[in-house]
């Protein structure tokens, strides 16, 4: 082992360990979870995961971008043992998947839609954690806030939210930022001591609130056997449901192309020799989701904040993303007590910090400013997914992508410019049948007694409909005393 880079890992995985213990517990919760699943599976994914990747950076466990499918899921499926059997058919879809070598098909998914799958995500991350963050322990989501009776606003609760919130915020500051020292310490750590802190020296000053203030429920372990009780295993039955085999596509596909583009955008964080194969990571990310269904996890990703957090903290090698896997197990086995004292309206600030930076309102004016070619297949991935879900949302982000495309492309491929009496027609590209309804309104700009010239180079094929219109307008050319220079045959 390289002791040089061991200097470098051991406080580096302190750093994404610090991070990663909020995040998991709050991804869990907001999954509707115990919080031992979500240490679960950060566990599953820092030690199996890392062991199986060809990167040394990239940090995987629960994703906050999978919580709304997680709970879809759920809804569709009646158990989350039913959902354990579907992430088991995911992962082995994604081992499929990096088999037969399916990861280059990542890059043909436009940025449009990739930048709206990531911002939907981040406005149901908001919208399902507020009322968490408000104390509202019902089912009911936003609309539970307002029409369920009984729900009682607690200002002790709000009040911890809101300052959890500001830490969250005052640690993203430039002022902050520029702290060397504070850089080491995680914002949401500090957000969480906040509430532990609040909820016990809290209690004299305001006891009823804060014993009703709904917190961290983890279990202690005295054995071994206490621990493996607290797993719940797949329901095997399941298999005859219709709706396991679409829940595991949708898992399979969502969690590939999040894991693909959190190694894409790492790559520009640190550059790797040789780059790691994209094909080999879907088959770990497999192997890590298969695990996960068989112990009781939840679904697992490469998360790109995470590996951020890593690269950021000077991580050499994968000693520091394992040494982060087995901090979280020893957090949940041996220190679950003071875990217990986290308010959850804590981690749902931690939450819904991460879906403001997802769906930042920066985003969505860079989107604009794209111009509307980006911007509509941008917001119909959002309206996609936020009403119809993530697969469905995708499609019609890539359908709109698609006619926006096509009619730039359309609009671009000819063009018609006049000098004086003279008009010059380009070819930008090849011309299909789609062309000749643009073709046809430009001809019939040209006037009578016209010079007309066609530049036709760029266009090495024309459909037969398109040299059907040319050729019409070329007989009657000499009857309008229009003269036609270099006009294709």
């Amino acid at each position: 082992m390289n002791l040089n880079a061991l200097r470098h890992d051991i406080p580096a995985g302190i750093v994404v360990f610090l991070v990663a213990l909020p995040l998991s517990l709050g991804i869990a919760q907001a999954s509707g979870m115990p919080p031992f699943v979500g240490l679960l599976t950060g566990v599953i994914g820092g030690v199996v995961v890392t062991l199986l990747s060809p990167s040394r950076f990239a940090v995987s466990g629960p994703a906050a971008g999978l919580v709304t499918i997680v709970i879809g899921a759920m809804e569709t499926l009646g158990s989350f043992s039913s959902l354990l059997l579907a992430l088991i058919l995911a992962g082995a879809l994604q081992i499929v998947f990096g088999i037969i070598k399916a990861g280059r098909f990542a890059r043909l998914i436009p940025g449009s839609v990739i930048q709206g799958m990531l911002a939907a995500i981040g406005l149901l991350l908001i919208t399902q954690q507020i009322p968490v963050a408000l104390g509202y322990e019902g089912n009911r989501g936003l609309r539970g806030i307002f029409g369920d009776p009984s729900f009682h606003l607690s200002p002790v609760v709000a009040g911890v939210a809101l300052v959890s919130l500001f830490i969250l915020w005052l640690w993203a500051t430039l002022a902050f930022k520029k702290n060397k020292f504070l850089t080491y310490v995680p914002g949401p750590l500090v957000a969480v001591l906040w509430g532990s802190l609040a909820v016990v020296f809290g209690g004299n000053l305001f006891p009823e609130s804060i014993q009703g203030m709904p917190r961290i429920l983890l279990p202690s372990f005295d054995s071994f056997g206490e621990l493996t009780a607290q797993l719940e295993g797949p329901n095997w039955s399941a298999w005859t449901n219709p709706s396991v085999y679409v829940v595991a596509i949708t898992l399979a596909l969502v969690a590939s192309l999040e894991t693909l583009l959190s190694q894409e955008a790492l790559k520009k964080l640190k550059q790797q020799t040789p780059a790691p194969c994209s094909d080999k990571e879907m088959r770990a990310q497999g192997t890590g989701n298969m695990l996960s269904g068989l112990l009781g996890g939840l679904p697992i990703t490469a998360v790109i904040v995470r590996s951020s957090v890593n690269v950021n903290a000077g991580a050499r090698s994968k000693t520091s993303i394992l040494l982060h896997g087995i901090l979280l197990l020893l957090s949940g086995i041996f220190f679950s007590e003071m875990l217990n004292t986290i308010p959850l309206a804590c981690l749902a600030t931690v939450l819904l910090y991460t879906g403001y930076k997802l769906a930042s309102p920066e985003l969505f004016k860079a989107q604009w400013k794209l111009g509307l070619a980006q911007f509509v297949p941008f917001i119909a991935t959002i309206v996609g997914i936020m009403v119809f879900g993530m697969l469905v949302g995708i499609g019609m982000g890539l359908l709109a992508q698609l006619l926006t495309s096509t009619y730039k492309s359309h609009s671009n491929a000819l063009q018609l410019t006049r000098y004086d009496n003279h008009y010059v027609m380009r070819f930008q590209q090849n011309l299909t049948f789609l062309h000749s309804p643009r073709l046809q309104s430009l001809l019939a700009e040209i006037p009578d007694n016209s010079v007309v010239r066609v530049e036709h180079d760029n266009a090495g094929y024309m459909d037969p409909d398109v040299k059907a219109l040319l050729a019409e307008f070329g007989s009657r050319a000499e009857h309008r005393g229009i003269v036609l220079d270099r006009w294709p045959s």
